[in-house]
């Protein structure tokens, strides 16, 4: 009961907030309700990225790193910032069980209902493991958390600066009509060069197939569509039958790949190297113009006693015909 009267009163908050009724009091806010910082938001600014636009979310275990994704106006996600993990338990490889304190390997997906703004760990939400590859093939465990801190028995521990980052970002996603957010998981950043180094290990054919969504969002900037069955993921698929409903368990149904679309970067403008400019609108007036308050000596300019900037010319005076 109390999660859920949390999660109303987080998105709640979060809708006040949007309206700018938080001035400055939400230094006296709750950390689960507070909003993000002047910085971030100027990045987000700085990245022409919309502050409740869906995310996605990786996590790389060797390099230690999470990354945040934000969707743009295109449709494609792109990278926001990245955090370095503070602790994460265990080695390269999936979750097995309970207890192993290994962090898990996969594609996970994380709705409201698992944001824990009640943490022990400051912050947190669960990552969603065991998923349905998880259960499939008999590993159990629960509450694999991104937290705050710095120390973990399985989950990723990011310290309470960050992971109040994290948490506001995915609280303002989810917030804004993004029904859950995907989590990818790998054991190290899967290029090819990588994959070879460790091509000895017995998790290769597992690591394989996360590959597959690796680089499909590598190339594409699209969230990857990700399903299971007979005891393995499927990229970018879809099934023959839009009816069907594929036991993970089970021989999965027919099914087709679909098309992959490599992403593009926007153009560089020729001559100088620099991007080309972005198309602009018209010009905002000074605030004393559009009122219509101005005060002055010389006639031709004008000073409005709103506007910061320096005098502007005054308009000039149509002639009768």
């Amino acid at each position: 009961m109390l999660r859920i009267v949390a999660l109303k009163g987080l998105f709640a908050f979060a809708a006040v907030a949007s309206l700018g009724f938080l001035g400055g009091c939400s230094q006296y806010a709750p950390d689960y309700l507070k909003p993000l910082s002047l910085g971030s938001t100027e990045l987000l600014a700085e990245k022409e990225m919309q502050e409740r636009a869906p995310i996605l979310v990786r996590v790389f275990k060797d390099e230690a790193e999470l990354e945040i994704w934000k969707q743009k106006a295109d449709g494609h996600f792109a990278l926001f910032k990245t955090y370095p993990i503070c602790r994460f338990s265990g080695h390269l490889g999936p979750k097995l069980r309970e207890g192993d304190r290994q962090s898990p390997e996969g594609f996970y997906s994380v709705a409201a209902r698992q944001m824990n703004p009640h943490s022990r760990r400051h912050l947190a939400f669960n990552v969603g493991y065991p998923n349905a590859y998880d259960r499939a093939h008999g590993r159990t465990g629960s509450n694999i958390m991104v937290h705050g801190g710095c120390s973990s028995i399985g989950c990723f521990a990011m310290t309470d600066e960050a992971v109040e980052e994290i948490f506001t970002l995915s609280r303002e996603a989810l917030a804004g009509g993004q029904e859950s957010f995907q989590v990818q998981s790998y054991p190290f950043r899967m290029s090819d060069a990588n994959m070879e180094k460790h091509k000895g290990s017995k998790w290769f054919d597992f690591w394989k197939t996360l590959k597959e969504g690796y680089d499909y969002f590598e190339t594409t900037r699209l969230q990857p569509n990700v399903k299971v069955c007979d005891k393995k993921y499927l990229i970018n698929t879809t099934f023959v039958d839009p009816d069907v409903v594929a036991d993970p368990r089970k021989s999965c149904p027919a099914y087709r790949h679909l098309p992959v679309i490599p992403y593009e970067e926007p153009q560089i403008a020729e001559g100088d190297g620099q991007s080309a400019p972005l198309p602009k609108g018209p010009a905002a007036k000074p605030l004393g113009l559009a009122m219509g308050s101005s005060f002055g000596t010389k006639p031709d300019s004008t000073f409005h006693i709103f506007s910061l900037g320096p005098a502007v010319p005054n308009p000039p005076v149509a002639s009768a015909e």
